[in-house]
């Protein structure tokens, strides 16, 4: 059924069949085809655009147009087909639900309770860390709560953040704390993944954080331009997770340097789901 919605569009001009786009796509909509992205079929793209940031030559924009509504479990099989499995796995549901879950919401629903709004792989497929979830550090934090005292630990590290607010969004280009600064911006995730932020990339920096998937990508290069031409930024240090659908990040820093016309130095850095450091080269 054709459907008027969001959908990848794939500028075969500006494409130079780099690939990189390939396995950012969870559903794997897009693949390389006579040395050129293309998009399968339309029922495989689900139009949030993770692939995006990606791109090193502009080729894909998401557009709204009639196309074929996207089906999860269209895609569910076909990625089942592309492993070499007969049968889907246990995990189909779960991808099937979260896919649903996004196309409500980005379709001006409410996202129902409980449900988790990510495309990228890892949500499709959640796994446990194996990280301790702290059962008796919930039980003090909860008693301290519940006598109006504030819940302390021995090893309790001291905030290191140094202005507000922190969202990409909601910081002025001319905020006073932005001026000779060496920025830190990064992914929303990052916050959580790696325990050790504070102490290891917050001090000394101001820090812009965001999400390269949900957010407003073009609104994000539009105020990093602005940032990068009247703030005198010394540094850039970017702090993204080892998910496809947070490479974007990256290239927006990249794209209001462009647009800015200035040249500071950009260091890139990935956190994996297990909060381990990666330098990227």
């Amino acid at each position: 059924m054709k459907v008027r919605r969001k959908i990848i569009e794939i500028n075969e001009e500006l494409c130079n069949g780099c690939g990189q786009c390939v396995p950012s796509c969870a559903e794997g909509a897009i693949q390389i085809i006579d040395g050129k992205a293309r998009l399968v079929a339309e029922k495989y793209c689900d139009g949030l655009g993770a692939c995006l940031g990606e791109c090193p030559t502009g080729a894909l924009k998401i557009t709204e147009r009639l196309a074929d509504d996207f089906d999860a479990d269209a895609v569910q099989e076909y990625l089942d087909q592309q492993e070499g499995q007969r049968e889907p796995e246990p995990k189909s549901q779960t991808y099937q639900q979260n896919q649903a879950d996004q196309q409500k919401e980005g379709r001006g629903g409410q996202k129902p309770q409980g449900s988790l709004a990510c495309g990228c792989p890892s949500a499709a497929h959640p796994e446990s860390l194996g990280h301790p979830q702290g059962a008796d550090s919930r039980a003090k934090a909860s008693s301290s709560q519940s006598s109006g005292q504030e819940a302390t630990s021995p090893t309790t590290t001291p905030s290191a953040l140094s202005h507000w607010p922190v969202q990409i969004r909601l910081v002025p280009s001319s905020a006073p704390f932005l001026k000779g600064a060496e920025l830190l911006v990064i992914a929303d995730c990052t916050a959580v993944a790696y325990p050790s932020l504070h102490s290891d990339f917050l001090p000394g920096r101001v820090v812009l954080m965001g999400c390269p998937k949900f957010d407003q990508a073009d609104e994000y290069i539009r105020k990093f331009a602005a940032i990068f031409k009247t703030a005198g930024i010394q540094k850039v240090t970017v702090l993204m997770m080892e998910v496809p659908c947070c490479g974007g990040l990256s290239v927006i820093v990249e794209r209001g340097l462009a647009e800015a016309g200035v040249t500071i130095p950009v260091e890139r850095l990935r956190i994996t789901t297990q909060g381990k450091l990666l330098k990227v080269p």
